[in-house]
């Protein structure tokens, strides 16, 4: 790589960590920066899995707090997570790469839409957001609700594991329509359940496609991660989401019409 992709790459996994964080969309930064340079479609999506792993730590890390009282929920959605993971990162080993690049520029378009309608998905979840007063935090769904976080949680796990962009944004949207609770609360279980998904497509990766894996790329995606994990947990709920957004639209874009070029 030249010193110019080698910044471009560190500063995309920065960018992508801190959204992470935040938004849960920083796929769309270091995915099409990889496609731009070259990269073919699957080993971006492995590189980048790998290397987003160290930003998920540290974004779940800043967002502990957040995770207090959550386990009632949580102990359904980690083993969906991980199972749907399992699942998805199967299919990206074992389908056909032509069969990804077909299935990659409908996804990403998709995940575009998401990050653009991001804004009504939160007021509509928001609404719905009005805790009991036997349980502000609503951390007891019962039997229907639970089997429908589940099953949501199982099938994004499935899409995060094939492909991860936007994967805390579907997550956002189904805990907000099956849970009521603060938006911040929900974003702090977006992050730890995107952050399994991750490890279980990294570890799937390594394993049986270790040669395929860009390692020199996921160590800068993992450095840059990492610290925009903390600045995103700390700073970033801050800034603007109109630009954060523009951002990611914009090099998704770009990344659109490198895959389809």
């Amino acid at each position: 790589m030249s010193i110019w992709e080698v910044v471009a790459i560190l500063f995309a996994g920065v960018g992508a960590g801190a959204i992470n964080a935040v938004v849960g969309s920083g796929t769309l930064i270091t995915f099409p920066t990889l496609v731009a340079f070259g990269f073919p479609p699957v080993t971006a999506t492995m590189t980048n899995a790998v290397g987003l792993v160290a930003g998920g730590v540290s974004g779940t890390w800043g967002y502990r707090r957040e995770l207090a009282g959550q386990w009632p929920r949580l102990k359904w959605q980690i083993p969906a997570s991980l199972v749907g993971a399992i699942v998805g990162s199967w299919l990206l080993l074992h389908l056909p790469e032509k069969a990804f690049e077909t299935i990659v520029p409908v996804l990403l378009v998709l995940a575009l839409l998401l990050v653009v309608l991001q804004t009504r998905i939160q007021r509509w979840t928001a609404k719905r957001m009005v805790a009991s007063p036997d349980d502000p935090n609503d951390t007891f769904l019962g039997p229907k609700r639970t089997g429908l976080l589940t099953g949501s949680t199982f099938l994004v796990g499935i899409y995060g594991g094939y492909f991860t962009a936007a994967q805390g944004i579907l997550l956002m949207g189904a805990m907000g329509v099956i849970v009521n609770d603060k938006i911040q609360r929900l974003n702090a279980a977006k992050n730890l359940l995107s952050l399994l998904v991750n490890v279980v497509a990294a570890l799937a990766y390594t394993i049986v496609a270790f040669d395929r894996i860009n390692w020199a790329a996921a160590g800068l995606i993992a450095l840059g991660s990492l610290l925009g994990g903390v600045i995103g947990a700390k700073y970033c709920r801050k800034l603007s989401p109109t630009a954060l957004r523009a951002v990611i639209v914009i090099v998704g874009i770009i990344g659109l019409w490198r895959l389809l070029a």
